[in-house]
């Protein structure tokens, strides 16, 4: 299957709309003017971004700590954590002008919930060939979990548990399946996550039937007690993932019992840089392109939870964020 691109579009006006975040708890669609274009840069014109529920969460509720508000700032961010504040990073679009042999191209890139903006040339990712650009809102989400996967150092033949059916910990499973012999369990509290689960042809259980004897065991629920869970299931030198982020939260860590005696490792990851054993080879924009890669599997459909169109966002981004339903929700311009 080839997706076929439009033909290319001269940029007709100057002005944009974008969401912003006024303060915790309260969003708005501000209009905006448009910089000059650079011949370094092209300009796009949205199609689809997606909500990244767990970190625009706590960006929406104001819930950064201070020390990490540079940390957490993401590409083309305006304003401050500390409000008001334009956020957002999974974007799809189509490039208009400014770009030569990529006018006319769908593309992926890094860039906050907007109609139209400016972006370098160099930022902006051609969507693969069978890739839909209703998919494609999911590229930021899978390069977090192939981090991840590398991070946890999974091998053919590991037993692997990842604790957590969000985003994040179902796109997680699904690399880890693909990787031979891996045995992989997904849970989660939430039975009604076995079905999206099923869909991916991945094995579910709940938090009490979390087998014994693991390698490697990925907590990407953001709950202490998974992370438990995960130190009281782990075999001798299994290797612990912390992927969740907790902002401002405190985390208890039971360290006593076995944590010593097996040996266990506990590992954080984080998609701002690369991992370690593959920084000396890979780029970012490398990782993105095997992300966007991933995501030819129509499988992974099942991922998007909803959809809004962009003119109704700003009064429905908090439910969005607020409901345990959301996985990737859909912004459509």
């Amino acid at each position: 299957m080839t997706v076929e691109q439009p033909a290319p579009v001269k940029s007709s006006r100057e002005g944009a709309r974008s969401l912003w975040i006024e303060r915790a708890g309260q969003a708005a669609i501000r209009t905006e003017t448009l910089i000059p274009l650079q011949p370094s840069q092209v300009t796009v014109e949205a199609l689809f971004s997606g909500i990244s529920r767990g970190t625009e969460s706590l960006v929406f509720h104001g819930r950064v700590p201070e020390t990490e508000f540079e940390r957490m700032r993401g590409p083309h961010q305006e304003g401050e954590m500390s409000f008001p504040v334009k956020y957002g990073y999974a974007m799809v679009g189509t490039v208009l002008d400014g770009a030569g042999d990529l006018a006319g191209r769908r593309i992926f890139c890094l860039h906050p919930h907007q109609d139209r903006f400016r972006i370098g040339r160099q930022e902006v990712h051609v969507l693969p060939d069978a890739l839909p650009p209703e998919r494609a809102v999911l590229a930021a989400n899978m390069e977090t979990a192939l981090n991840i996967v590398w991070d946890a150092g999974v091998l053919p033949g590991d037993r692997v548990v990842v604790f957590g059916a969000g985003i994040v910990g179902l796109l997680t499973a699904y690399i880890v399946s693909r990787i031979g012999g891996a045995e992989i369990t997904l849970c989660d509290i939430s039975p009604d996550r076995r079905d999206i689960a099923r869909a991916l042809g991945l094995p579910f259980c709940e938090p009490s039937d979390v087998p014994d004897d693991c390698d490697v065991l990925i907590n990407a629920s953001a709950s202490p007690a998974a992370l438990a869970n995960a130190l009281a299931h782990a075999g001798f030198e299994a290797r612990i993932i912390e992927a969740s982020w907790y902002g401002e939260t405190m985390v208890e860590i039971q360290l006593g019992r076995a944590f010593h005696s097996k040996r266990l490792s506990i590992v954080s990851s984080q998609v701002g840089a690369i991992a370690p054993q593959r920084r000396g080879r890979w780029t970012f924009g490398r990782r993105l392109a095997k992300a966007l890669e991933f995501l030819r599997d129509e499988r992974l459909d099942t991922l998007i939870s909803g959809e809004t169109p962009f003119a109704a966002i700003a009064a429905a981004y908090g439910q969005i964020l607020e409901s345990p339903e959301t996985l990737c929700h859909r912004i459509r311009y």
